[in-house]
C-alpha cells in the first residue's frame, strides 16, 4: 500500500483519538489492506506519539484468548504499544467521557529485569526475564465505528488500547501457577466472567514469547523496565459511567477502576 495511504490512515486515527469520533473500518474502505500495512500505521502513530514528547512504557498482546478472537471474528493476536499516559493506578476513578466505547479486560502484567529480543524466545526465557507480575486491568477502546474491527482495523489502531490500570507488583513469581492461576472479573460487585492464565496462548509467559519473536520482524525488542500485557483472561466487558470493575488473581491479588460522568 502505497505510504500516502498508511499516512492518512494514520492521521485519521490520531483524530478521532483526539476529538472521540470514530471511524468508518479501514478494512472496509481499503479491502487490500494488509496487516503489514496496518502495522505500519501503527508504527507511525507511535513514532507521532513519541515526537509529542510521549514515551513507550510497554507493549501489549491483544487477542490470545479463544473468547476474544470469536468476540471479534479473528484467529490470531495482535500487539501495541503502551504509552506513558496511559498508565492508571488501580483504585483510580477515571472520566467516562475520555472514551468513545471502553471495554474492559482482566491481565496479568509482567514488568521486564532483562531485554528480549527474537525471533527464537521461549516461555522460559520470558520467565527467567521477568522481574515482577502485577495484576492488570486493560482499558480498550476502538476508534473504529461500533468495534466494527477486523484484525487490520485493530492492529492499525494500536491493538485499540486505551489504559493500563496497575496493582501492587508480585516478586516471588516462582511462587505461582500462572498457567493455573484463578482470575475472576466482578462489574458494580457481580460477578461477570472467569478465567486463568492458560487463557493467554496456554500460559501467559507464551504470548510474551510471541510478542517477542513477532516484534523481531520489526527489529523491535522488549526492554527491560517495560510493562508487558500478555492478554486477555476472559472476553472483555463493556464499561459506563458509576461501573466499578474489579479483577481478583487470587494470591496474585486485586485491581479495580472506576467511572464516572
Amino acid at each position: 500500500m502505497q505510504q500516502q495511504i498508511i499516512s492518512k490512515l494514520t492521521a485519521e486515527l490520531i483524530e478521532a483519538e483526539e476529538k472521540l469520533v470514530p471511524v468508518t473500518p479501514l478494512s472496509e474502505r481499503y479491502p487490500e489492506l494488509s496487516v503489514k500495512d496496518s502495522y505500519g500505521i501503527q508504527l507511525e502513530w507511535v513514532q507521532k506519539k513519541l515526537d509529542e514528547g510521549r514515551v513507550v512504557i510497554g507493549k501489549k498482546v491483544g487477542l490470545t484468548s479463544k473468547a476474544m478472537q470469536n468476540m471479534l471474528g479473528v484467529n490470531e493476536p495482535d500487539y501495541g504499544h503502551l504509552l506513558d499516559h496511559m498508565k492508571v493506578t488501580s483504585g483510580s476513578v477515571l472520566s467516562r467521557h475520555d472514551f468513545i466505547k471502553p471495554k474492559v479486560e482482566a491481565e496479568i502484567g509482567f514488568i521486564l529485569k532483562e531485554d528480549l529480543c527474537g525471533p527464537n524466545v521461549t516461555y522460559v526465557d520470558v520467565l527467567m526475564a521477568t522481574e515482577a507480575v502485577v495484576p492488570a486491568l486493560e482499558i480498550i477502546d476502538s476508534r473504529i465505528e461500533d468495534w466494527k474491527i477486523q484484525l487490520v482495523d485493530t492492529v492499525a489502531d494500536n491493538g485499540s488500547s486505551a489504559r493500563a490500570v496497575i496493582g501492587e507488583p508480585f516478586y516471588e513469581i516462582e511462587q505461582i501457577d500462572l498457567r493455573t492461576l484463578s482470575m475472576t472479573l466482578l462489574k458494580n460487585g457481580e460477578l461477570t466472567a472467569t478465567g486463568a492464565g492458560a487463557a493467554a496462548l496456554g500460559h501467559p509467559a507464551h504470548a510474551i514469547a510471541w510478542l517477542a519473536n513477532k516484534l523481531a520482524d520489526y527489529n523491535i525488542s522488549l526492554k527491560a523496565g517495560e510493562l508487558i500485557l500478555p492478554g486477555a483472561l476472559s472476553a472483555a466487558i463493556d464499561a459506563d459511567a458509576g461501573d466499578e470493575i474489579t479483577a481478583a488473581f487470587g494470591k496474585l491479588g486485586t485491581v479495580s477502576i472506576s467511572f464516572h460522568d
